[in-house]
């Protein structure tokens, strides 16, 4: 009978042992499976913040209106735009908002060159241009949605406002009575779509990114003949960004 019940409690207990094993090994299957390959990732989703720097490239150009002063003019048959390059080096503060969410504030500097390109409506072909040179500390304010993490990438969208300064408007260059005078500040809506590559030190994003003016930034000027055919300008401004944070 003492036999019987041994055998009975070594049965019993074997069957404990294996039921534990089998939970254990789906616990450990599931959260491998659930990490979707993430290895780097784990480590920076534990920080709240995390900083950085941004280096990019920009292609920038106006928007422009005309008056109704353009179809009454004879000298200017054109006025438009063209794109310039230019650069910039942004910080980075960003601050998680729960898993898919962050919010960031990158200040720093940008580097942007455009031009304004007049074809004379007297003489056949000729094209005057006025070149802006322009030394921008910007403030974008951005909110940021990211995809679920898998092998250590995610995808993301990013979204906000930027506010700039054009430090150089008062160089001597700027204020020549023949070059269109343009407002030191501006307000631009920004959207972008970029990847995030997690390593195990740092975080590596490209973005591409479109920013459009909301502001008009043309000073009027009644005694310059390529301000009066304008009524309106606005900025646009395209830029490729490499972000590095951790």
């Amino acid at each position: 009978m003492e036999i019987s019940n041994l055998r009975n409690l070594h049965y019993l207990h074997g069957i404990k042992v294996a039921i534990l094993f089998l939970f254990l090994s789906n616990v450990g299957n599931a959260q491998l499976s659930g990490s979707k390959g993430n290895y780097n990732y784990f480590d920076f989703q534990k920080k709240p913040f995390y900083f950085g720097i941004s280096l990019g490239l920009n292609s920038s150009s106006y928007r422009i209106n005309h008056s109704k002063n353009f179809i009454a003019n004879d000298s200017i048959n054109v006025a438009e735009s063209a794109y310039g390059p230019g650069f910039h080096l942004y910080i980075i503060s960003n601050m998680k908002i729960g898993n898919n969410f962050d919010f960031r504030v990158l200040p720093g500097f940008s580097f942007t060159e455009r031009q304004f390109e007049f074809t004379s409506a007297v003489e056949e072909n000729m094209l005057l241009r006025r070149r802006i040179e322009s030394v921008f500390f910007d403030l974008p304010l951005q909110l940021r949605f990211k995809s679920e993490a898998y092998k250590d990438k995610k995808a993301f969208f990013v979204a906000g406002l930027k506010y700039s300064f054009d430090v150089q408007s008062n160089s001597k260059t700027r204020q020549a009575n023949s070059l269109i005078k343009i407002s030191p500040h501006d307000f631009q809506l920004e959207v972008g779509a970029g990847m995030q590559f997690f390593f195990p030190y740092f975080i590596f994003s490209p973005e591409i990114k479109f920013s459009r003016g909301i502001n008009n930034l043309l000073i009027y000027n009644d005694n310059l003949n390529e301000s009066r055919v304008l009524e309106q300008i606005g900025s646009q401004i395209f830029t490729i960004s490499f972000h590095f944070e951790g």
